[in-house]
């Protein structure tokens, strides 16, 4: 009995899954930290400036994570250089390219008196050197998946987050600083964990010399497609905060208490994060050695449990709603209580569905379909930011908003299925009874 729960602790399902506990932990301790120290209004611009900074960083590291996951998944110890370096390269050039991107448009806007919403300002004048302290150990990330070594990726993190939330912990009891200088510290603690990944030789800086152009258009030519659908992926998430940080009658209010109930649904993807992570891996070399029966066979196991595996918990914070979002907003939100309530329940039904949409992606990626999940993500993209205008702008309401995230994501699954069918013969007839399977069955995915 002792030796099996040592082989489930060491196994990469639990790995992962224990490594994004410990972050969205340490994430909900200063999401709740940040909800006490600043009104709503300053939350709201922080908000706004993370999810801004949240959005690009997928956009720079989105062109080459993907792939270079999936090249040092079987990298020799040559290969593995020349990958590592070469990414970091690409990543150092999309960096120069972004700050002068932002501080020009600060620059015009600043010139021509333009006033802003603050979170979008603090992201022009800040994110450049955000993006520059957190290049180490985002690259580092890439390699920490290729290997599957999700301890060492949740104690970067934990450096990361951990610094983050004692500083916070300190500025409630005693400092008192404000919006301005929070930003400071993240920045701070950001480039602490970058510059211990790059002493560790894990983020591909000291391997710049093993970088040549063929191995960057190699990563380049999958990673375009990737890109887009992380841009995409990550505009599906973020659409929401952006369109009502521009509307002047929600504005950074409307974020500030949109962010409470979306806050708690993301924890609710903490084991979706975790079993992806592990199953692209498994994916993608069964589809590399052609066992396309493999391939199913994960994408349906996993699928199945993770769905499963929500539905009590997506029950419980249905039922006890109120209370969760008391216990992540304080009480200075309980007079929109009945609105952060609906939002919260309309997301719960989005956390059901999030699983099968989610791996449908997984897999085309998995399956070298990329341009696929690209076009997956574009339609539904396009139709959460229409929603979202017509919430935001016509019906001026939070929860119109919310059910706009629940139609995109049955787009995804429809969209998702339509191009598996036809690529590797999918059926949904057998998600449900694989995930029961992986349940009954779980030494049969230890590894």
């Amino acid at each position: 009995m002792i030796q099996k729960l040592k082989n489930i602790g060491k196994e990469k399902n639990i790995s992962s899954l224990l490594t994004n506990v410990v972050i969205a932990f340490l994430g909900l301790v200063s999401f709740m930290l940040l909800t006490r120290q600043l009104s709503k209004p300053l939350f709201g611009d922080w908000v706004l400036f993370i999810t801004l900074a949240t959005f690009v960083d997928l956009l720079r590291f989105g062109l080459t994570r993907t792939s270079v996951v999936r090249l040092l998944a079987g990298a020799d110890k040559e290969s593995y250089k020349k990958y590592l370096g070469s990414t970091y390269r690409i990543n150092l050039l999309l960096l120069v390219a972004i700050v002068f991107l932002c501080w020009s448009i600060l620059g015009m806007l600043n010139s021509f008196e333009v006033t802003l919403n603050q979170g979008y300002g603090l992201f022009l004048k800040w994110y450049p050197l955000l993006a520059l302290s957190n290049l180490g150990w985002n690259t580092a990330s890439a390699l920490f998946q290729a290997e599957q070594n999700f301890n060492r990726m949740m104690v970067v993190r934990f450096a990361n987050i951990g610094l983050f939330v004692l500083f916070l912990i300190f500025n409630g009891l005693w400092l008192h600083w404000g919006l301005l200088e929070i930003v400071w510290v993240n920045l701070t603690v950001n480039m602490i964990s970058s510059l211990w990944c790059t002493l560790k030789k894990w983020d591909g800086l000291l391997f710049l010399k093993n970088a040549n152009r063929d191995t960057e258009k190699e990563l380049i030519n999958f990673g375009k497609y990737s890109m887009g659908t992380l841009i995409g992926s990550s505009l599906l998430k973020s659409a929401d905060t952006l369109i009502i940080g521009l509307s002047p009658v929600l504005g950074s209010a409307g974020i500030a208490m949109y962010a409470i109930p979306l806050k708690l649904t993301d924890l609710l993807g903490i084991p979706l994060r975790s079993f992806t992570m592990t199953a692209y891996p498994r994916m993608s070399k069964k589809a590399i050695d052609g066992d396309i029966i493999g391939v199913r066979k994960v994408f349906y196991a996993y699928s199945g449990a993770i769905t499963l595996l929500f539905v009590p918990v997506a029950i419980f914070c249905f039922i006890f709603a109120e209370y969760l979002i008391l216990f992540l907003g304080g009480m200075a939100y309980q007079d929109h209580l009945p609105l952060l309530t609906t939002v919260f329940r309309v997301f719960t039904v989005y956390t059901l569905l999030l699983p099968v949409d989610r791996f449908t992606g997984v897999l085309l990626d998995s399956i070298n379909r990329p341009k696929l999940n690209l076009y997956k993500v574009i339609f539904m993209t396009v139709a959460n930011i229409l929603v979202d205008v017509l919430a935001v702008f016509v019906f001026e309401s939070l929860v119109a908003v919310a059910i706009g995230t629940v139609l995109f994501t049955v787009l995804g699954i429809f969209l998702g299925f339509y191009f598996l069918k036809k690529e590797i013969q999918i059926k949904s007839r057998h998600i449900l009874p694989e995930g029961i399977f992986f349940f009954k069955n779980l030494n049969t995915y230890l590894s």
